[in-house]
């Protein structure tokens, strides 16, 4: 396995992160996920730029975008696989151990891991910890991600996949690393990024392609849910079968049905969208 780590690619045995790099110490650092089949990286304009509003967010120096297309185009030819999880990883780099950020400017990383499609239907659970709308990383992708570690753990245990949250005003927000959408009364929706949800490629996609409603909704929504779906980068649409104790036998339904077929043949059209 190759992986690029500032400005080359380096056998994973010895790509080496310093133990001061901010990223380690206080989790200072964004990232982005990608689908990469046979070599080629899905939606990486939409995913570079969500990576700068990320950056720009923590205050961290805004991304090469140029330097990031190399490094994704350097892993996915030096590791070819049918399909895989494109991972870019920016940090604060070397700092100090506390707070502060160092002088030594931002760490990138770009690696690739061998990944298997995902099931058509899957379990999910809701969990009584909330997302912070108002936290100043609200809606960054960063890597600070102990509290998605603990919900699906939480999951895992449950025999489910994903673990659902609600935000502080207990409305509907999202899952640890995925976007769900609810049909109620035969209407798609998905909750606002005022939620304090990710604004995820694959949901906005999922939106402009189907027409789903940005919706605020009470979390209790997925209680009377006729159908729910989660999507993701590695998930792309996928149909809810169980939440909590209560089965949706008919899952994928029809709504999200057509919603993983529109999806499954724009995405195949068009690699960057």
């Amino acid at each position: 396995m190759r992986i690029w780590l500032d400005g080359e690619l380096r056998d994973a045995d010895g790509a080496r992160v310093s133990v001061f790099d901010h990223g380690l110490t206080v989790g200072d650092g964004v990232f982005e996920t990608l689908k990469a089949q046979h070599g080629r990286a899905f939606a990486l304009t939409r995913h570079l730029e969500r990576l700068s509003r990320s950056a720009r967010g923590l205050g961290l120096p805004e991304p090469d975008h140029d330097e990031v297309r190399r490094a994704c185009a350097a892993v996915l030819e030096a590791n070819p696989m049918p399909l895989g999880r494109l991972r870019i990883t920016y940090t604060g780099g070397l700092s100090p151990l506390g707070s502060d950020r160092g002088e030594a400017g931002p760490t990138l990383v770009v690696a690739l891991a061998e990944s298997a499609r995902r099931p058509d239907s899957t379990a999910v659970i809701t969990v009584p910890w909330v997302r912070n709308e108002r936290s100043a990383i609200a809606g960054l992708k960063s890597t600070s991600y102990a509290e998605n570690v603990v919900a699906l753990a939480e999951a895992h245990r449950a025999a489910a996949s994903e673990a659902l949250f609600a935000n502080t005003r207990g409305r509907l927000c999202e899952g640890t690393g995925s976007n769900v959408f609810v049909v109620l009364d035969g209407e798609l929706h998905t909750p606002p990024v005022t939620s304090g949800c990710l604004d995820g490629i694959t949901r906005a996609l999922v939106v402009e392609w189907t027409g789903a409603k940005v919706t605020d909704l009470p979390f209790e929504a997925l209680e009377q849910a006729e159908e729910i779906f989660l999507t993701s980068t590695l998930r792309d649409v996928q149909a809810v079968r169980r939440i909590d104790g209560r089965d949706l036998p008919a899952a994928p339904g029809p709504v999200t049905a057509k919603a993983a077929r529109i999806f499954d043949e724009r995405s195949g059209a068009d690699l960057d969208p």
